[in-house]
């Protein structure tokens, strides 16, 4: 098992371009399954996850060819179905969240969807019931066998309906809208997630044939059409990634650029990091950063403590909410955390407060940070990453802590980084991958 040791307290400096989005490869790739026409994908972030959903879509009998380092080719000509029953396929989706968004393009095209209780990160309870009641508005049957945790959908003939979601899923808009792209009539999604990744999954159906509108609110009209066709599609840069660099220079105090943002994609991001006191320039499509000693959280208008919640768009991402909270152990003043989308994703702050921090866990969803406005630097301590995002919120600490740090289960940070510890240290961290030895 490969973990990182990290030397604390080097500033960097540089420019660094963000990787394409991960949430959105996951969509677009299951997306390719719809169609025996060929789609290439362009920005494919070369990650764990994304690397395990190709080879999985080749194991399925998808033609994959890379064209370029960050360019494929996805061609669904001939799908092995009888592959989909097999040890093989349930063992490839277990491990891989996104897997789930498989089933929505396999009854689409296919009239069956299968898939086992999928894996990914340990944040909490993260339900299905919105995939699966969508699918039977549409007129498919589901079973899930509890025994063997395996899940299965049945549809030959789906029919448009109108539905009003009970939680506004992203992954399960996008496996709804991709069951419904070829079900017969006018399918109407409300309370739909928004995201830009659900926009681009959207358009770049349009493109094959579908006939989707209200895209980029939540309220989706769907139109079937009997067949789509292929297509060519770029993936937007990872909004998470912006966010987690923003927060690592401000907390290692250094100098630092951000290349190809989509900074229209970014949403309430870089106002939230305004409100935390962080100071940064939108420069064309570029967001710089300069150094700064100090960053002090804003106060409510009515002198209140400044609380930071995860919504869903076009409201905080939940996936950056453990970056702001690294974030506040440096800065001046007090903030309250507030998770209110999963369980369990505050429970790193532990670790946190081994370095030194003050936080308060005050419940599972909430923890309220007293930052030391850079006179306490945190210190160095041996850790474990939960989750992706937890992973890299320990790593920023790391990066600005005394001394050197160990971060054990790193993969969970591969699943989502692409060769963060190679990007970080050409801009001047010192952060070393190594093997467990026996």
């Amino acid at each position: 098992m490969a973990y990182f040791q990290v030397e604390g307290g080097h500033r960097l400096h540089g420019e660094i371009t963000p990787q394409g989005a991960k949430n959105e490869a996951l969509q677009i790739l299951c997306a390719t399954l719809l169609t025996p026409r060929r789609v290439v994908v362009h920005n494919v972030p070369r990650i764990l996850d994304v690397m395990q959903l190709i080879d999985l879509l080749r194991a399925m009998g998808v033609e994959v060819e890379q064209l370029a380092d960050n360019t494929y080719a996805f061609c669904a000509r001939e799908i092995d179905l009888d592959y989909l029953l097999t040890e093989d396929y349930r063992r490839r989706c277990a491990r891989l969240r996104g897997s789930v968004m498989l089933i929505g393009p396999l009854l689409a095209r296919f009239g069956v969807g299968y898939v086992p209780k999928p894996g990914g990160d340990k944040i909490g309870r993260r339900r299905l019931d919105t995939h699966f009641i969508g699918f039977q508005k549409l007129g498919a049957k589901f079973d899930f066998d509890a025994a063997e945790e395996f899940f299965s959908v049945d549809g030959k003939e789906l029919r448009g309906c109108y539905m009003l979601l009970d939680e506004a899923s992203v992954t399960g808009t996008a496996n709804i809208v991709m069951a419904a792209v070829m079900a017969r009539g006018t399918t109407t999604i409300y309370n739909a997630a928004c995201e830009p990744y659900v926009q681009q999954l959207c358009r770049m159906l349009n493109r094959m044939g579908a006939r989707i509108s209200g895209i980029a609110s939540n309220l989706l009209t769907i139109e079937g059409v009997e067949a789509l066709d292929g297509t060519e599609h770029t993936l937007l840069p990872d909004m998470i990634e912006v966010g987690s660099f923003i927060g690592m220079a401000a907390m290692t105090q250094s100098e630092l650029r951000i290349r190809d943002v989509s900074y229209a994609d970014l949403g309430i991001i870089p106002a939230q990091f305004a409100r935390m006191g962080i100071r940064f320039e939108q420069q064309g499509d570029d967001i710089y950063i300069p150094q700064q000693d100090h960053y002090g959280i804003e106060s409510f208008i009515d002198g209140s403590i400044m609380t930071i919640a995860d919504a869903p768009w076009p409201g905080l991402t939940p996936d950056l909410l453990s970056i702001f909270l690294v974030v506040a152990t440096q800065a001046k003043g007090s903030v309250l955390i507030h998770q209110k989308m999963f369980e369990s994703r505050l429970f790193f702050v532990d670790k946190l407060i081994d370095m030194g921090a003050q936080v308060i866990l005050c419940d599972p969803h909430r923890a309220t940070v007293i930052g030391h406005d850079h006179r306490i630097r945190l210190r160095a301590t041996r850790m474990t990453s939960p989750d992706i995002r937890a992973g890299v919120a320990l790593l920023i600490a790391a990066m600005s802590a005394e001394g050197r740090s160990t971060i054990q289960n790193i993969d969970q940070i591969d699943r989502g980084y692409c060769n963060i510890d190679g990007r970080l240290n050409a801009l001047g961290a010192r952060i070393t991958r190594c093997e467990e030895c026996g």
